[in-house]
């Protein structure tokens, strides 16, 4: 397929389908925290217990994506992602018809084992289906789908929830579901199928690296709440990750068909780019947890509140993605990419210095700055990692480089997590001695908030002292947690710094003539 000429409307169908599944399956990553408390009453689970509903299906979909280009070899690219598809639409349905905790996590589990498929192979499908022209455009839709699912998913969870209840956030697939099989049907050329693969197979791959990013997913997403290696659950399947990772690189450096290519890191540009890419998912993925966070705890928000402040961040993306291909024809994609990360990182620096008039209508400001980062990133980065890269190893880039996003977003949450809970420890301890019982404006402080409990129908005066003092060191408390998520944006400020010094090592993308060859027709 030549550049000059006309995109069958079959490859439009097959990349606008698959695109829309890469999107349904980022927003199931999201689209379920919100509603997380309703759906632990509704299947009699605890809080500590209902976060597995999240971690069930991340382990699903980090499990699979890197076995996702030699499985669609192996059945061919059309049967497997119409397959998955499927089955991902089959499990949506089971997980709104759960009604207990063990049935709910294993459902989500398998969700997300099929939704994980859709993220790489929509990337794939823009490498293979679109010429070179019409590339740009297809990594903007794809980034629409990385950008705009996390985004909006808060939103789309708690309204969905509290219209009509939290099962039918998973009967929600069904609508996009309708109009992605059919393009797939359509869109997508049968092609053999290669069992011989199977038996050829790098099984001991496909076991190390399945255990080793579930051990692994399991440690980044329970570790802060159990204390690290202060458990010894977490510290065993540390150990265990770290081994079978290991041995995982090891065999795919010796064996002779790898499950996937690792020495595409040879590559300088896909090198830089993935390190960018995981980078980029620490932050964005950090983000997203950290602003909810802060505006529930320290500024009393609802879930729906806080996913109405995130919507913020979407909408911009909507207006500024389309027109990315005409800046990338025009513009050297590396410098779209260092200004996208730089408008990320000011953004965050710009929530350093949080307090109690900081909630969701100071943070618009900051959260639109980073939109427009967001916009700028993800096309370019998608289209440097992929330029030059050979047909054959089509699979394999797409897989790690989406696998890398995946991780670097699982890594994110955990580290912001146990950083705010660490930076708030250390910000209560210089602030409480400073606060001493007997200093002027100490006493006058707790005078005015005994008086105040006084008034309220405390009629002892000791227990109105006693209820002071400790509304006191409620206040520094809430303080420190200023402080301590002031700090975390400046850590993911850093990320971003750190992502634009990896864009700085990039050569410029120039794809050579070997590089991803369109299919006749």
């Amino acid at each position: 397929m030549s550049d000059h000429q006309t995109i069958p409307l079959r490859n439009k169908l097959a990349v606008g389908g698959s695109l829309l599944g890469a999107f349904m399956a980022v927003l199931n990553t999201q689209v379920v925290n919100t509603s997380l408390p309703d759906i632990q009453g509704g299947i009699g689970t605890g809080l500590d217990d209902g976060g597995w509903i999240s971690t069930a299906y991340l382990i699903g979909e980090v499990v699979v994506i890197p076995l996702s280009g030699w499985l669609s070899e192996v059945f061919s690219l059309r049967r497997y992602l119409i397959a998955n598809t499927i089955i991902f639409l089959a499990f949506s349905v089971a997980c709104g018809l759960a009604t207990n905790f063990p049935e709910m996590v294993v459902l989500r589990a398998a969700q997300g084992f099929a939704g994980g498929v859709l993220i790489p192979l929509s990337l794939t499908c823009v490498i293979i289906l679109l010429p070179e022209r019409a590339r740009p455009m297809g990594f903007s839709m794809f980034a629409l789908t990385a950008t705009m699912a996390p985004a909006i998913g808060p939103t789309i969870g708690g309204t969905i929830t509290d219209l009509y209840g939290w099962r039918y956030i998973f009967f929600l697939n069904l609508i996009p579901g309708a109009v992605m099989l059919p393009a797939l049907f359509a869109g997508l050329e049968p092609s053999p199928m290669r069992l011989h693969k199977i038996r050829q197979g790098d099984w001991w791959g496909v076991v190390t690296v399945a255990v080793g990013l579930a051990c692994l997913q399991v440690v980044l997403e329970e570790g802060n709440k159990d204390d690290w290696f202060g458990s010894p659950l977490i510290l065993r399947l540390s150990i265990i990750s770290a081994v079978s990772l290991a041995t995982f690189i090891y065999i795919e450096l010796h064996h002779k068909t790898p499950l996937v290519n690792l020495r595409l890191f040879k590559e300088r540009n896909f090198s830089f780019s993935s390190v960018a890419n995981v980078m980029l998912g620490f932050v964005l993925y950090a983000a997203v947890y950290l602003i909810p966070i802060y505006l529930s705890q320290s500024h009393g928000y609802s879930a729906r509140q806080a996913g109405e402040v995130m919507a913020w961040i979407g909408l911009p993306q909507l207006i500024i993605i389309p027109f990315m291909p005409w800046f990338m024809k025009r513009f050297d994609l590396r410098w779209l990419l260092a200004f996208g990360f730089t408008l990320f990182s000011v953004s965050c620096f710009m929530n350093l210095s949080l307090g109690p008039d900081d909630s969701g209508s100071q943070m618009l400001i900051p959260n639109l700055i980073r939109a427009v980062g967001q916009a700028f990133v993800f096309p370019p980065i998608s289209a440097i990692a992929t330029a030059g890269i050979a047909r054959k190893d089509t699979g394999s880039a797409s897989s790690l480089f989406n696998m890398m996003r995946n991780l670097g977003g699982a890594v994110g949450i955990a580290v912001v997590q146990t950083f705010v809970t660490n930076r708030e420890k250390f910000h209560s301890a210089i602030l409480t001695p400073q606060v001493s019982l007997l200093a002027p404006a100490t006493q006058a402080r707790l005078g005015a908030l005994q008086h105040y409990f006084e008034t309220r129908g405390m009629a002892d005066p000791a227990a109105a002292r006693l209820q002071a003092i400790q509304a006191l060191g409620h206040i520094i408390k809430t303080q420190s947690y200023y402080f301590a998520y002031g700090d975390a944006f400046g850590l993911l400020g850093f990320g971003m710094v750190a992502a634009t010094a990896a864009t700085l090592c990039l050569r410029k993308a120039v794809p050579s003539v070997s590089a991803v060859q369109e299919p006749s027709h």
